[in-house]
């Protein structure tokens, strides 16, 4: 099957179906969503919304391939390539998400031990660029969303919730990724640093990027979102 998007499209969703098995709770089969489609274009910053517990944050997962659906295609612009990662096998998966497919959660999962700065100077290192670009790259980053430079040389995971947050944002932000999907990046976060991410995700826009997040923070909705899509009238219709 030949795969094709349309120009500005750069990634895109069809029939997608996700539902999970409670084996602790009898084997009862919980349907999150079914038969969704949406596609996001060059410049978009598309805002999942919904109730919680309408499936934000699984059909978030989905679109990275951390969850699995039973039905349907996720279709994603890859350089000269368009990948379906729905039926793509690791190594295909891995790469799209060196390459092209960035991805904030809320929670910073990191090896112990690794000093910040390597942790976010390690995207740029593995795109192979220069080591001192790189850090200056990712020094710059970390300083301007507040992370002192005392903590540079320390792992993050003993650093509050904000400053952790903030590490994770760096980690996604310090290459420019075509497409980037947000679970919830300013939750934690001060006013300052909120709308620190609103500008990094404007300049992300402003080169091409495509966007899917989630953002309870009413304000941050409405500085960095340009369409919204419901998933309780999507489920409804």
């Amino acid at each position: 099957m030949t795969m094709s998007l349309e120009p500005d499209v750069m990634l895109k969703a069809e029939g997608l179906a996700k539902s999970f098995v409670l084996h602790n709770q009898g084997g009862v089969r919980l349907d999150v969503f079914a038969d969704l489609a949406l596609e996001v274009r060059r410049g978009e910053c598309l805002i999942l919304a919904g109730p919680s517990g309408a499936g934000k944050s699984s059909l978030l997962r989905s679109l990275y391939a951390n969850y699995k659906p039973q039905a349907g295609s996720v279709l994603v612009r890859h350089g000269d390539a368009v990948v379906d990662l729905c039926t793509a096998e690791p190594y295909e998966i891995l790469e799209v998400r060196r390459r092209t497919l960035g991805y904030v959660s809320q929670f910073l999962r990191v090896i112990p031990r690794v000093p910040t700065l390597d942790l976010v100077v390690e995207p740029l290192a593995t795109r192979g660029v220069d080591p001192a670009e790189a850090r200056r790259r990712a020094g710059d980053l970390l300083a301007r969303l507040r992370i002192p430079e005392a903590l540079w040389g320390l792992p993050p995971a003993t650093f509050s919730g904000g400053e952790q947050q903030r590490v994770n944002i760096a980690m996604t932000f310090v290459q420019d990724y075509p497409i980037l999907l947000l679970d919830e990046p300013t939750a934690s976060l001060d006013l300052d640093n909120r709308r620190t991410v609103t500008d990094l995700i404007a300049e992300a826009r402003g080169r091409g990027a495509a966007v899917v997040g989630i953002f309870h923070d009413a304000e941050v909705r409405a500085a960095v979102g340009t369409r919204s899509y419901d998933l309780t009238e999507r489920q409804a219709a």
